[in-house]
């Protein structure tokens, strides 16, 4: 294939992932073979929307050299490897899809029953060992599990899946196909466990939630906000909509006359006040989220990007909206070191650098809630990432990859 052309293919497909929820931001990874020696792929660190032909790196298969400043993919081995391993794939994308991640999370080969499933994904999807992103021991088990299944795709323990096709509208759909069959496979786990029908992934959550919390008393109700720093002050907007009301941050002074201050306005003035890092809050009550943060406990990731994004663990605390600055000072510690934390009862407080990076975490925090509750579905409830390996992860997104996805 020209290698202009290919370029552009991977471009188009790194674009339609991102509309279609598979990946976000600079995660994952899309390449596309140009000849038997050589393949492009997107860079590290970039943002898939504002990619430019420029930017998509020339590697060799046989021992992922390159040209140029511009550093491509820290996968590119397991991309190189999928080449080698199969003749008839010119494209390969590696994604960090809902489903398939936390299917993922079993450790397991997933046997394809399906037909129609079958023949786009192949009769088994491997399961392929854990290593730390972009490290010779993830390549090695993603290889593995590719070189014994005649499947198109492979799950990757606590981090996502590899996707193979004969062009980039077949590595699509096995993306899409894979993204089924991992969702099938969850509520299927699910009915053994309990004998139930799940109505969706929310009914895993609420067993999962009542099976784990201890006692019935609930934390007071609150409604949640959006908020961004501007100046010496921030605007809050209610999160389902509504008008906003501007706070002087100083000492929390309502400035637009007539405007009901917010219950959980100290909340957000003692994020800002004690976290000069942070310019915007989102405030997570989607129903999974909820039903992790009224179990009362820490969550630690069992994926990659939560440990990266939103810390080595997400803590849990209460906040009371009839004792806002005592209770907003022991979120806060919580949050200490991290960027998102529980609210007992009440989802997850997401704390950013501005409102994109806020709406990252509260996408990182979200999935985090919705793979503790597949774990413990399928029994892996203590099979957590390493806290060392979440340390090191987290440490080279902030020193590394969170400064190149600003660029």
């Amino acid at each position: 294939m020209d290698i202009l052309e290919a370029k552009l293919a991977v471009i188009e497909a790194g674009k339609q992932l991102v509309k279609c929820g598979l990946i976000a931001r600079t995660w994952g990874n899309v390449s596309c073979r140009v000849s038997d020696t050589h393949f492009v792929i997107t860079p590290s660190g970039r943002e898939y929307n504002a990619l430019t032909p420029d930017e998509i790196v020339l590697v060799s298969i046989a021992d992922c050299t390159y040209d140029g400043d511009i550093k491509p993919s820290s996968e590119k081995g397991i991309h190189a490897s999928c080449y080698r391993l199969r003749p008839e794939c010119n494209f390969v994308i590696h994604t960090h899809q809902l489903y398939a991640s936390m299917a993922g999370l079993a450790g397991l080969d997933i046997q394809v029953k399906d037909e129609k499933s079958a023949a786009i994904l192949g009769s088994c999807i491997p399961s392929a060992a854990y290593g730390l992103p972009g490290t010779g021991k993830l390549k090695k088990g993603v290889s593995d599990a590719i070189a014994r299944s005649d499947g198109n795709a492979a799950l990757m323990l606590h981090h996502g899946a590899v996707c193979l096709g004969t062009d980039m509208d077949n590595a699509f759909s096995v993306a899409m196909e894979l993204e089924e069959v991992c969702k099938q496979f969850l509520l299927d786990r699910y009915a053994t466990l309990t004998g139930n029908t799940a109505d969706g992934f929310a009914s895993l959550s609420n067993y999962i939630a009542e099976t784990l919390k201890k006692g019935d008393v609930k934390a007071a109700d609150f409604p949640a906000f959006i908020s961004e720093r501007e100046g010496d002050t921030m605007l809050m907007t209610p999160a389902d909509g509504g008008d906003s009301v501007r706070i002087r941050l100083c000492d929390g002074t309502p400035l637009d006359t007539g405007a009901k201050y917010p219950a959980s306005a100290e909340l957000h003035l003692t994020v800002y006040n004690k976290r000069e890092d942070v310019n915007a809050i989102i405030h997570n009550k989607q129903e999974d989220v909820v039903a992790v943060s009224s179990i009362g406990k820490t969550v630690k990731p069992f994926l990659d990007d939560f440990a990266q994004i939103v810390g080595v663990t997400a803590r849990c605390a209460t906040f009371d909206p009839n004792n806002t600055q005592k209770t907003a000072k022991k979120v806060v510690k919580k949050l200490k070191g991290r960027n998102a934390v529980l609210l007992k009862d009440n989802g997850a407080l997401c704390a950013g650098s501005g409102m994109s990076d806020a709406q990252a975490i509260e996408m990182v925090a979200e999935k985090g809630c919705q793979s503790f509750v597949a774990a413990n579905i399928l029994d892996m409830g203590k099979s957590a990432i390493k806290g060392y390996e979440c340390a090191l992860m987290r440490l080279v997104y902030k020193m590394k990859y969170s400064k190149q996805a600003e660029k």
